[in-house]
């Protein structure tokens, strides 16, 4: 199976750059399933219900959210009533809609992706998303009913996301962190055939601090006083993500590579 994973679509830019040029990459690249992480494309914060409909439009099969799924109040609602988005497993034992779910990909094949917040540096103290996520692995074996499982593991910290990628590895085909906004370069498949990367990187401008308007990042940092609300950058965007190819059969990773499409980041696709 070819799956494709997009870190976090920041703002107009990153929208855009989905619906401009994602349906031309399933057709291309012959994708089964495309994973995007959208929790900052409704002006950087949240995800609304329109601008939902337009990601999925543009041929994501699944939106992911984050520490952020709730600031577009409008979600509370919406998640509800639409099962191809998911906020973190572990965001808040009463929030609403699902944090895992098996969805179906090309020829019938079944996929299961779920999200979990780290604890290292956030702002809340989450539940423990090593333990919330065992739960599901072990409900859901790689290679079993489902062909391919997919875990986005949405923290700051790079030594968490390692973890969590060790942790999953054997039991999930890709483990992909997200929410720094900034892409690693160490995509690779561990040793027990689940592909990993450290941070998937943004869909959204470059020009940026890290896909705000640069001004008042700058200002705060230089100053350490606000002028301002952010502002999502408007250049033109780069997709940003994991091309991870699996096995049906045992749901491991045959191969990963990393993604950088359009904008400043430009590099070869899978």
């Amino acid at each position: 199976m070819r799956l494709l994973f997009l870190g976090d679509v920041v703002g107009r830019s990153g929208r855009k750059a989905i619906s401009d040029r994602l349906k031309r990459l399933r057709e291309s690249w012959r994708l089964d399933f495309v994973v995007v992480n959208a929790e900052n494309a409704t002006n950087g914060a949240g995800l609304s219900a329109a601008h939902a409909k337009v990601l999925l439009d543009a041929g994501a099969d699944c939106l992911t959210l984050g520490d952020h799924a709730f600031d577009q109040r409008e979600m509370l609602q919406f998640i509800e009533k639409e099962p191809r988005i998911l906020r973190p497993l572990n965001f808040a034992r009463s929030a609403p809609g699902k944090g895992a779910r098996v969805f179906e990909a090309t020829r019938g094949r079944k996929v299961l992706v779920a999200q979990v917040l780290g604890q290292v540096f956030m702002k809340r103290a989450y539940d423990d998303p090593f333990s919330t996520i065992e739960t599901v692995l072990k409900k859901h074996p790689r290679g079993g009913q489902v062909a391919a499982s997919l875990i986005d593991m949405h923290c700051e910290a790079t030594s968490e996301k390692m973890a969590m990628g060790h942790w999953c590895d054997g039991r999930a085909s890709a483990v992909v962190g997200t929410h720094t906004h900034v892409p690693t370069g160490d995509a690779m498949v561990l040793p027990g055939g689940t592909g990993y990367q450290s941070d998937a990187g943004m869909c959204g401008d470059y020009n940026t601090v890290i896909g705000m308007d640069k001004a008042e990042p700058m200002r705060r940092f230089i100053t350490g006083m606000s002028g301002g609300r952010f502002k999502p950058g408007e250049g033109e965007a780069t997709l940003s993500g994991l091309f991870v190819e699996t096995d049906d059969r045992s749901g491991k990773a045959l191969r990963v590579a990393m993604v950088r499409e359009g904008g400043v980041l430009q590099m070869a696709g899978p």
